[in-house]
């Protein structure tokens, strides 16, 4: 009998030092997790709302901080939001400790400085937000360390130097967003490897080079800015393969050559921007015959030319047609009419020809009418100021005659009327201010 209580004895002090020794570890973690994020407060200058400093208190479970979440089976911190909160502050690194993290969104504060290095332990991570900041120096290489990574948002910061070749190593990344920094050189060859990548935007840094052709590979894209660079060669023709993409930006580069016809067959296509580059060649007289739900084309101040693809009535959801600064010829048909979804019409500055057609007055919608610059005859159609909606119209410098009806007082939105350097009559009589019209 004595022998059976010292066996049982001795297996329930065995049991209590093992959850004694569980409670000191759990301790000890919450402990180390909080220490982590005391040290961040520490290094907040400015707390505008008094978040932090009300919530973040050793008084209470770590859990229960405003922005902090922590798992169910660990009791680690997991996650941390202090997004939108108008914080002022630096990382420190301590934050490092902070291992079981999975989600980080720091967005749309005033954080400043180097990301520190001890973030590389960070190896949970799968959501990084960190845009609308003031981060500096370099996009850490660590990134790529962190093989969880799904999210990683950088825009709006004051980054520099190359963009990491590394961050192609992160197999799981499906957003890349390093916009509006201040990046420089080549586009990492191997990010159009990422499999899972599925948007990727480099907009408004000072990249130059070539468009990768790997970015072919990178078949899960559904995203693609590339806009206001220094980027300069030709659109791989690969691109056309990216058969999930619904938005393709590149304007604002030095690209030359003509647009691979096949990405005119994206049927997923929404918004196709190659603005302000040297593109030349002629658009597919099919173009629209395969983008049922395309709303922006954007191709002004190019060096495009041809007629105007009859087949753009099969872009029934366009919103937007910008084809402005070109070398573009020849009549604007009159199955524009059709476009009925259409806010905003870019022609000016070619070499369109014959009359406006009548069709111009179903645009409804317009907002917006530009078709200054050509070599337009005849008159203004009568159905054209039935649009009540628009608020610019410019038609200057073109060979346009005839008199202006007095339906043009049913333009009551508009504020931009450009009709000089025509041959137009009644002019003097228009009850609009003579500065509008020239």
């Amino acid at each position: 009998m004595e022998k059976s209580l010292f066996y049982f004895q001795l297996a329930f002090f065995m049991l209590q030092y093992v959850v004694t020794s569980s409670a000191i570890k759990i301790e000890t973690d919450i402990a180390t997790d909080q220490f982590a994020l005391l040290s961040l407060k520490s290094q907040i200058i400015a707390d505008p709302f008094q978040l932090l400093a009300k919530s973040w208190s050793q008084d209470t479970s770590v859990c229960n901080w405003i922005g902090v979440t922590c798992g169910s089976t660990h009791h680690r911190v997991t996650s941390l939001n202090i997004s939108n909160m108008g914080l002022t502050g630096t990382i420190p690194q301590y934050f490092g400790n902070l291992t079981f993290l999975v989600s980080l969104d720091l967005t749309s504060n005033s954080f400043y400085g180097n990301l520190p290095q001890e973030m590389a332990h960070l190896r949970r991570l799968e959501f990084v937000r960190l845009s609308y900041n003031n981060f500096s120096g370099e996009v850490p290489s660590w990134f790529g360390f962190l093989t969880k990574l799904q999210v990683l948002t950088l825009t709006n910061n004051s980054f520099t130097g190359l963009v990491p070749s590394s961050l192609s190593n992160i197999s799981n990344l499906a957003t890349l967003d390093l916009a509006f920094n201040a990046l420089e050189g080549k586009i990492p060859k191997d990010i159009g490897n990422l499999k899972n990548l599925r948007v990727l935007n480099l907009e408004s840094n000072d990249l130059t080079g070539y468009v990768p052709l790997s970015f072919s590979n990178a078949t899960k894209l559904e995203t693609l800015i590339l806009s206001k660079n220094f980027l300069h060669g030709s659109i791989p023709n690969g691109i056309g393969d990216l058969h999930n993409l619904n938005w393709l930006g590149m304007e604002g580069n030095q690209l030359t050559g003509s647009i691979p016809f096949s990405i005119f067959n994206i049927s997923t296509l929404e918004s196709i921007g190659f603005t302000e580059n040297s593109l030349s060649g002629n658009l597919p007289t099919d173009l629209c015959d395969l983008l049922p739900i395309l709303k922006g084309l954007h191709l002004s101040s190019n060096k495009l030319q041809g007629h105007m693809p009859p087949s753009l009535s099969g872009c029934y959801e366009l919103q937007i047609l910008s084809l402005s600064d070109n070398e573009f010829d020849g009549p604007i048909h009159s199955e524009i009419g059709k476009l009925t979804n259409l806010q905003i019409l870019y022609l000016g500055s070619n070499r369109f020809t014959g009359e406006i057609p009548q069709e111009i007055g179903d645009l409804v919608n317009l907002v917006m009418i530009g078709m200054e610059k050509n070599q337009l005859t005849g008159s203004i159609p009568k159905s054209m100021f039935n649009i009540t909606s628009l608020k610019l119209l410019s038609l200057e410098k073109n060979n346009l005659t005839g008199s202006l009806p007095r339906e043009i007082g049913n333009l009551t939105m508009l504020q931009d009327l450009l009709l000089g350097g025509n041959k137009l009559t009644g002019m003097q009589k228009l009850k609009v201010s003579k500065s509008l019209l020239y």
